[in-house]
């Protein structure tokens, strides 16, 4: 059933009180012509309602030619923020910016976040926002996985369907999404509730074999017949199978950078309100998919850039692949079984 603009605005202020918002706070609304304006007016009035001094930041589009469709996941790296030093200084004298338009994987975050300014993303349709309200359990659940995969040195996938893939860790910072920007400097998503962290450079080796009812995003397709992606050196160097590996093949290959290839961001879901079969239920243009990327049990793992978090990647096409039915494992102990995971309490290495 359809969220009313009251239930709306209802639950930002939910969402902005676990981001530590209060009368003490500014908070900045960053929009565009293609911002949804319920969200955009919930935030608004929600910040209020909470005494914060709110303003908005609006700009314009920018289109990239190389862009296919106009999903916002689907072009990382530029954005209408690039070169505009007056937005810029808007948006890092705020507390908080509420972001309804996608900054992600641009220069401009991360320097906003050095600043110490806190951003939530909110870009999903409300009914999405509101069946994964987040908890502060939430936080507590993510933080705690948090704490194994910061302490391993060694990320393993296997599956049923052929996947055997290993990466070394360590290079790079370990992610947490779980729904609200509640420290200095912090990045989240409403809504989310998942890990990552990314493989060292040229340590990722391997076979995954993506199966039927896993996930391509930004194609927001399930895959209908398997793909094996062979991994050498922390690149694919051979996508083979049917017609949905033709056509992952084809589509990265258009950007003729083979950056495009290498592997990014390594981690699982841990939302269980977040549905599996969620993107069948929406239209591609609703949203960007974080059903798909935040779901219990998952294997997501990325392909791209990896500039967030200082390594030499800026490549404009960014793959999210979520994956069922695989087994993760940290240094040999397992924290995913099949898709199910693991109660550390019970767990054995």
């Amino acid at each position: 059933m359809p969220v009313s603009n009251t239930q709306l605005t209802q639950m930002f202020e939910h969402v902005l009180k676990l981001s530590r918002v209060d009368d003490t706070q500014s908070v900045a609304v960053l929009k565009s012509h293609y911002s949804n304006p319920r969200i955009v007016s919930a935030a608004t009035e929600a910040a209020q309602r909470l005494g914060a001094k709110v303003y908005g930041v609006e700009l314009p589009a920018l289109h990239d030619p190389r862009a296919v469709g106009n999903d916002l996941t689907a072009i990382v790296g530029n954005t209408p923020l690039t070169g505009n030093l007056a937005a810029m200084q808007a948006l890092m004298a705020a507390d908080l910016v509420v972001d309804t338009m996608m900054l992600l994987h641009s220069p401009e975050q991360g320097e906003i976040l050095d600043s110490g300014t806190r951003m939530l993303l909110a870009v999903e349709p409300p009914e999405m926002l509101a069946r994964m309200l987040p908890t502060e359990e939430d936080k507590v659940r993510v933080n705690a996985a948090a704490e194994r995969l910061k302490a391993a040195s060694t990320f393993r996938v296997t599956s049923n369907a052929g996947t055997d893939f290993t990466a070394q860790l360590g290079q790079y910072p370990v992610v947490t999404e779980y729904g609200f920007a509640d420290e200095p400097g912090r990045w989240d998503h409403w809504p989310s509730g998942f890990l990552f962290s990314w493989p060292n450079e040229g340590s990722a080796e391997g076979t995954i074999v993506l199966d039927v009812g896993d996930i391509l995003l930004p194609f927001k397709t399930y895959v209908q017949s398997p793909v094996t992606l062979e991994i050498r050196e922390g690149y694919i160097r051979k996508i083979h199978g049917g017609f949905d590996a033709e056509y992952l093949d084809t589509y990265m290959s258009r950007f003729n950078d083979p950056e495009v290839f290498a592997l990014s961001h390594l981690g699982w879901g841990l939302q269980p309100r977040a549905e599996w079969t969620a993107i069948g239920l929406h239209d591609k243009n609703d949203g960007i998919g974080m059903d798909a990327r935040a779901f219990e049990g998952n294997f997501l793992f990325s392909t791209g850039s990896n500039t967030e978090v200082g390594g030499p990647r800026n490549t404009p096409c960014h793959m999210d692949i979520p994956m069922r039915r695989c087994t993760i494992m940290l240094d040999e102990t397992p924290v995913v079984v099949e898709g199910r995971v693991v109660d550390p309490e019970n767990s054995t290495g």
